[in-house]
């Protein structure tokens, strides 16, 4: 049984002039030459080419034949086979001819023939010159030929297009350059070939194993290979791969319109040619969707593109603004929207493409397809379009908008797979949008909050020339905590006043209003700037104990903070600083040299225990001031020293705008993708004239009245204001006589001309007059209200030796 099994084995006998004498029946069942038929011919006649040198003698001899020879078949086909000559000697050892044995290269038993036949991998042999020697059924079914048609043809000639690749993008070898190397070079290569079998919209995905087949001397004498459709594992793979790329490429900024381009960009070229994101207007201002019941039936459904991508257009290419698009009633658009379920239209139903074509199984097959996909409509060809997916873009049961995948001039149809991908992809970046949308409403919102509770306008004064700017941070950052003020204050002072609040979003925006509330109403009290800070920080404390988090409430942010309090006189040129853990001011005077501020910063607010220090120094007039938050010097790339060095070499005291030089300072310092708020506060320093100053000394004496008020009128007078006389005579007197009967010396009377008209009276008593109402026979108590009737305003400040009663009157412009 094992010898019917084995291939034949044919035996010539040879004479020594070349002549065949003997012939096997196995030569009849291997070449198909009967003894009749070949006995008395050349040998040679059974050669398909020209015998090798010393054809026969030696021939394939040794301990290792490896004679290779193709023969010729009776009917005219090429036997590749292994020949073996031994010499025929007689009995007086004369030489008679030779024994030839032939056998059929690769000789196996049948059954190992039949094993290698009916593998369900595509098997094949191939010459070096990429000839087809020999392929298996599963292989003639994967090329659709048989091995007939194929046998001692040139691969690249029945398939060519097996020298390009169906996606170049890839960098993927063509298959028959991968034959030719392993021809060329002898070692031995795996691959995945993508192609597209004839007659399939479906490409499939073979994994290969190339290798040569060496004969006894190691020569390459023919390229084998084996594969294996593995279209579905490739496939599921490409998708893990786009969903992999889908996670890092989506949702990496909190910009509604930018992670709409990060959906329309992740699947292009990989998954479709073309995808466009449709969202509501709402959403894009980051405003709550319209419900279902704000859709009109049979009424277009308006929304804007807010992003699109094609594998045609220039990818560096910047997205425009969104445009209005509108979906026409009963489009595909508009009912995946009205029922939440996504759409697949096929320009034309899925080629099957043979067993092999992967796709057609889930494409075809009803079952793979929820319920009414894919529609086939072929009107979507006239727009060079092969498939599309629409899916509605959900996220929290809120519809945002709709997403379409697109595929454009190629064949492969999307498959039930491919349905699942999109609505992966859409779902994953509906929840990005979503959130970008949320975040831009609480950005919104809490930079409409910061914005109310900064500054409108800054406040008339004729201290200083001020100019201010605040620009929060950028797009993926939440609002901070940054804020700046200019209080006027009495005696023609101003109050110059920068912070910031530890920590971003609302909590940060309102903390900052509190703070500034308390810094102003601190300020109206007139406290030395060590004194103010003091009590902010009481303030703060009390605060962080009354407004402790509980629940879902989110802890206040004023703990933390930081406040840099300056206070400008121009009548002395005298600035006074304190700060609680904030940068001090850069000072440049009028030469353009940098004035040192030899102040220490205190601890931050809401530490409590710790003493703030006020720092005094004079400022040649025209000293520019430069008041700013972290927010403008902090860099990942430098410390905050040079950072400051830098802002200094920025500000350039000669020029002629603050306006214009706030803008070139924030220009030059924050950079186009900042993560911090940041708040200037620029003053170039004024001083008062001093012929606009009076000032007397008055002694403890009520006699000292009436030389006091005509101090003050004759003073009123000179300086042309001769309307305020009368009320000013009336102030001083009250406030003169206050001072004489309540005070301790030394008395000070001093008329202050700027924007308005003050008048101070000031002792060493640190008593604090009030303003009360008299009744009918008091003898006194109505000084204090008859001022506040006369004036624009009054109070009192206290100072280290003492206080001030101060009162200001309106004077006209001129």
């Amino acid at each position: 049984m094992a010898g019917k099994q084995d291939a034949p084995t044919a035996v010539a006998v040879v004479d020594p002039g070349g002549m065949v004498s003997g012939w096997s029946e196995g030569g009849r069942l291997l070449l198909g030459w009967t003894a009749t038929e070949i006995v008395g011919r050349p040998v040679t006649d059974l050669l398909v080419e020209p015998p090798p040198p010393g054809f026969p003698e030696g021939y394939g001899t040794g301990p290792d034949p490896t004679g290779f020879l193709p023969l010729r078949h009776r009917d005219g086909s090429t036997v590749d086979a292994v020949l073996t000559a031994h010499p025929l000697l007689g009995p007086d050892g004369r030489p008679l001819g030779h024994v030839v044995t032939v056998q059929r290269w690769g000789r196996r038993p049948v059954i190992a023939d039949r094993a290698f036949e009916q593998s369900p991998f595509a098997l094949g042999v191939y010459d070096p010159e990429l000839r087809f020697l020999w392929i298996n059924a599963s292989s003639g079914r994967v090329i659709a030929h048989s091995e007939e048609q194929v046998l001692g043809k040139k691969y690249r000639d029945l398939f060519p297009e097996f020298d390009r690749e169906l996606f170049p993008e890839r960098d993927d070898k063509p298959y028959t350059d991968a034959l030719a190397e392993v021809a060329r070079t002898g070692e031995a290569t795996r691959l995945i070939t993508v192609f597209r079998p004839l007659g399939s919209n479906y490409a499939n995905a073979w994994a290969t194993s190339i290798w040569p087949v060496r004969d006894a001397e190691g020569r390459v004498r023919a390229v084998a290979n084996w594969g294996f459709d593995m279209s579905a594992e490739y496939w599921a793979r490409q998708r893990l791969l786009i969903l992999n790329k889908a996670s890092g490429g989506i949702g990496r900024t909190l910009d509604v319109a930018g992670t709409a381009q990060e959906l329309a960009t992740t699947p292009v070229p990989g998954f479709a040619d073309l995808v466009s994101v449709d969202l509501f207007d709402e959403v894009l201002r980051g405003e709550e969707p319209p419900s279902a019941s704000a859709f009109t039936p049979g009424e277009p459904l308006a929304l804007r593109r807010a992003a699109q991508h094609s594998a045609k257009e220039d990818t560096d290419r910047a997205p425009g603004p969104p445009m209005p698009v509108s979906h026409p009633p009963g489009s595909v658009a508009a009912r995946c929207m009205a029922t939440g379920r996504s759409t697949v239209e096929l320009a034309a139903e899925p080629g099957q493409g043979g067993e092999w074509a992967f796709g057609p199984g889930l494409a075809a097959d009803p079952a793979h397809w929820p319920p009414g996909n894919p529609l086939i409509d072929a009107s979507i060809a006239a727009d060079g379009l092969t498939g599309r997916i629409t899916v509605p873009l959900r996220a929290r049961g809120a519809l945002l908008g709709v997403v379409t995948f697109s595929r454009l001039d190629r064949p492969e149809a999307f498959t039930a797979d491919d349905l699942i991908l999109a609505e992966e992809l859409t779902a994953k970046a509906a929840v990005a949008i979503d959130n970008a949308r949320r975040y831009s409403r609480e950005r919104t919102t809490a930079l409409t909050l910061q914005r109310t509770l900064l500054p409108q306008g800054l406040p008339n004064q004729e201290a200083v020339e001020v100019a201010s700017r605040y620009l929060p941070g950028g797009t993926g950052a939440e609002v901070g905590g940054d804020w700046f003020d200019v209080i006027p204050l009495s005696g023609a002072r101003v109050a110059l006043v920068v912070g910031d609040v530890v920590g971003h979003g609302l909590h940060a925006s309102a903390s900052m209003g509190r703070l500034r509330t308390a810094v102003r109403t601190l300020a109206d009290v007139d406290l030395p700037p060590d004194e103010l800070l003091t009590h902010l920080d009481d303030l703060v404390l009390h605060l962080a104990s009354d407004l402790q988090p509980t629940g879902q409430f989110e802890p206040t942010g004023e703990s933390g903070a930081t406040c840099l309090y300056t206070v400008y006189d121009p009548v002395s040129r005298r600035l006074t600083l304190a700060s609680a853990g904030h940068p001090p001011p850069l000072i440049i005077s009028a030469d353009g040299t940098r004035t040192p501020v030899p102040a220490h910063p205190g601890p931050p607010l809401g530490i409590g225990g710790l003493p703030f220090e006020a720092t005094e120094l004079e400022l040649p007039e025209g000293s520019l001031l430069a008041l700013y938050t972290n927010g403008l010097v902090e860099s990942r790339e430098r410390d905050v020293d040079q950072r400051i060095a830098e802002l200094q070499r920025v500000l350039n005291h000669s020029a002629t705008s603050l306006e214009a030089l706030c803008d070139t300072v924030m220009d030059a310092m924050l950079p186009e993708r900042r993560t911090d708020d940041a708040a200037l506060l620029l003053a170039r320093t004024r001083a008062l004239d001093p012929h606009h100053v009076a000032d007397w000394d008055v002694e403890p004496d009520p006699a000292q009245v009436p030389r006091a008020r005509k101090f003050a009128v004759d003073q009123v007078d000179d300086w042309g204001l001769e309307e305020a006389a009368f009320v000013t005579e009336l102030v001083v007197s009250e406030l003169v006589t206050n001072a004489i009967r309540y005070g301790e010396p030394p008395i000070r009377l001093r008329l202050i001309r700027d924007t308005s008209l003050i008048c101070e009276v000031s002792d060493a008593s640190n008593t604090a007059p009030h303003l009360r109402r008299a009744r009918a026979f008091d003898e006194g108590g109505r000084g204090l209200l008859l001022v506040a009737q006369l004036t624009q305003g009054w109070g009192t400040r206290h100072t280290t030796n003492g206080k001030t009663i101060w009162c200001a009157q309106t004077l006209p412009p001129g």
